[in-house]
């Protein structure tokens, strides 16, 4: 776009025109009813002096008769009689005769003049009108020179208006330009970039404080997507090195590594790797879409669905007696994995037992999943719940773990509008609390 067109579009151009339209309206129109309202006033004074002259005139006529009226100047005075000739005149109004309607405008010799007009009887006892007539010269002249005066003084007080809108506004968007270029200027790399905050205290200072305050959040997401992107590549290089290095001592000591000892670690490691292919883009699922389509979902029959397998696999003994009847709303598959990832933890870190249980609590369903093993430290029970996170025993016990399950289990909860928590079990080890709202 080019850089005027830009100007003319910019808010300081489109603010300073809408004042100058608004202000240019409101002139006019006040100009216009001034100049009306001051004709009527100045109108209405000749008026007054019309009909107070028509006054004496008047009493003079029918006192002293129709000649009463010979040395009146300056104004227009005529008795005229029911015939509608003059009888009698001042010196500035000879015949023809003048209007009797009163109130009626007449011009004469291109002045315009007000006439008021009153009934009177002479002393023959003949009846007559005296028409007495006011110049609306000093009116019609005083109305020219405030329309003159307006007329030349509304565009330059309209021009001066605009130039201090534009100044005004300018200097107020000063600072709101200087934000625009910091923020423009920032990069990929938004580490250490924020904008000044002006002292103000005022709308562009608020402004200011929120740049920062996203600033500050992309940086927390960058620095967490270079984390997210350095841990992924590492746990996703172990099990292909894993692999890499016994299919390697295989082919360089064929008698040192049997074929099937070489396929259970290739197929351990492929297990591996695809859990972590899987949580990954169950992750990047979340993140992207959150909870596609959701229906009502018993989440006692998913708790009692793992209290089966984990009987079947006879790995460790399962309490399942305090699952009750608890219906939410959201996705199962979702919620399904959110259970089993709760209880394949409990199972890792459990001594022995593990116990599965469901309830509800006024409107909200609470599944619980602990175990008889040593716990979570309370320092580190809000750390577990982030991406590739194993504490020292989990990685000891399990080489296989991704640290991705309890973050799953967080971001699931999140995207339904429920919350996860760790505390101490009764059993000895975690207990980990998962509520959401109940539903369907």
């Amino acid at each position: 776009m080019p850089e005027r067109t830009r100007r003319l579009r910019s808010v300081r151009a489109r603010t300073t025109a809408a004042a100058v339209v608004l202000v240019s309206a409101a002139l006019l129109v006040g100009s216009a009813a001034f100049v009306v309202v001051l004709r009527l006033v100045l109108v209405d004074g000749v008026r007054a002096t019309a009909e107070s002259g028509l006054e004496q005139a008047s009493a003079r006529v029918e006192s002293d008769g129709a000649a009463a009226v010979d040395g009146y100047d300056d104004v227009l005075v005529q008795v005229i009689d029911r015939d509608g000739r003059v009888v009698a005149h001042g010196d500035d109004a000879d015949a023809p005769a003048l209007s009797t309607d009163d109130g009626r405008r007449w011009t004469r010799d291109g002045e315009r003049w007000l006439l008021v007009s009153d009934d009177v009887d002479l002393p023959d006892g003949t009846e007559a009108t005296v028409v007495f007539g006011s110049s609306l010269e000093s009116s019609d002249t005083a109305t020219a020179a405030a329309g003159t005066l307006l007329a030349l003084g509304v565009p330059v007080l309209v021009a001066l208006m605009g130039i201090g809108t534009w100044i005004v506004v300018g200097r107020a968007l000063r600072p709101v330009e200087r934000i625009r270029a910091a923020v423009d200027a920032v990069g990929g790399d938004v580490r250490g970039s924020r904008v000044d905050v002006p002292d103000t205290g005022d709308e562009v200072a608020r402004l200011a404080a929120t740049m920062n305050g996203m600033l500050t959040r992309l940086e927390r997401s960058a620095a967490s997507q270079r984390r997210f992107v350095a841990d992924a590549s590492h746990e996703l290089r172990s099990p292909i090195a894993s692999a890499r290095q016994h299919a390697s001592v295989a082919l360089a000591y064929p008698d040192r590594l049997a074929a099937g000892e070489l396929a259970e670690v290739v197929l351990a490691e492929n297990d591996r790797l695809a859990g972590l292919v899987d949580g990954l883009l169950v992750l990047s699922t979340l993140d992207e879409r959150g909870v596609v389509g959701t229906r009502p979902v018993d989440l006692d029959d998913l708790a009692f669905a793992e209290v089966a397998r984990i009987r079947a696999a006879a790995v460790v003994a399962v309490d399942g007696s305090a699952v009750g009847a608890a219906r939410v709303l959201g996705d199962e598959r979702m919620l399904a994995r959110v259970v089993r990832n709760l209880v394949d933890n409990a199972v890792r870190h459990a001594a022995s037992r593990i116990a599965i249980g469901v309830r509800q609590e006024a409107a909200t369903a609470v599944l619980t999943v602990e175990d008889d093993g040593s716990g979570i430290p309370a320092s580190e029970r809000e750390r577990v719940f982030d991406r590739f996170v194993r504490l020292d025993e989990g990685r000891s016990r399990d080489a296989g773990g991704s640290g991705l399950g309890l973050a799953i289990v967080r971001d699931v909860l999140t995207a339904h509008g429920g919350s996860v928590a760790v505390d101490d079990s009764p059993l000895g080890g975690a207990r980990f609390v998962v509520r959401i709202a109940l539903g369907g």
